[in-house]
């Protein structure tokens, strides 16, 4: 069997992790939300896709570049979602205080690139104003990806109710039937219907205002997820990792 190469930075001893940092190794450092998505799925399914996303990608890489896996961070601004209860929020501040304190210690231990990987549009807007403003401030190379619009094309020609990933919808019903199928409540699949959202980037509307969730949705779902199949899961993850890693390993990405 081939020698499995450890990637998890709390998998790997302090040695290992100055080795990996004197060899020029990107830290991926995912972040996500713990919120509510709707009757269907588990509060943690933003956390688990973008780590799982990083893993595979970590796993597509060996041999090729050298990348170490940060714990990931599963909370984020969730506010939207509170009131259905089962969520956990950050303000803005405490965000940007978190994301500082984690990037200056990547940076002691000898770390000069991380890859931050959002799995929460709730997170978008507010992740690229702070990787700006860390970028700035500290000595070391700070990008951000969203794993969920790596792969546009793969994601819109596998899925059939709608163009792209929304919330708790066929995408991420799905990929979660893919990767933890025993954490979809199938009982509730025929209530986890919504109407669709637009992520914060591709609005069109001429104003913005904070809503709730649950002013435009009771099922706590926006997408349709009644179409969601483990298939469909596989091929979203599999997809949203080949993409991060030819991120990884492009031209932009490698520029000191």
């Amino acid at each position: 069997m081939p020698e499995v190469i450890e990637t998890r930075w709390n998998r790997l001893t302090a040695a290992e992790l100055n080795a990996l940092a004197a060899a020029g190794a990107v830290v991926l450092l995912p972040i996500g939300s713990t919120e509510q998505h709707g009757p269907h799925l588990p509060t943690g399914v933003d956390d688990f896709l973008a780590t799982e996303v990083c893993a595979r990608a970590v796993r597509e890489l060996a041999g090729r570049a050298p990348v170490v896996l940060a714990p990931s961070i599963p909370f984020g601004l969730a506010e939207h979602h509170m009131a259905f209860g089962g969520t956990l929020t950050l303000s803005l501040p405490t965000l940007h205080a978190l994301l500082r304190d984690l990037c200056k210690s990547l940076l002691r231990a000898g770390f000069r690139r991380i890859l931050v990987v959002n799995g929460h549009g709730g997170n978008m807007t507010a992740l690229h104003a702070l990787v700006t403003e860390l970028t700035a401030e500290l000595p070391a190379r700070i990008g951000l990806t969203n794993y969920f619009t790596l792969a546009r094309e793969e994601i819109q020609d596998t899925l059939e109710a709608q163009p792209g990933l929304m919330h708790a919808c066929e995408g991420e019903t799905s990929m979660i039937m893919a990767a933890w199928p025993e954490l979809v409540r199938a009982q509730h699949l025929p209530a986890a219907v919504g109407p669709p959202i637009t992520l914060p980037a591709e609005s069109t509307a001429p104003a913005y205002f904070a809503v709730s969730f649950k002013d435009f949705t009771a099922s706590g779902v926006a997408g349709d997820a009644r179409g969601a199949t483990p298939v469909k899961g596989e091929r979203l993850l599999a997809a949203s990792a080949t993409a991060l890693c030819e991120l990884l390993l492009g031209d932009e990405w490698a520029r000191p």
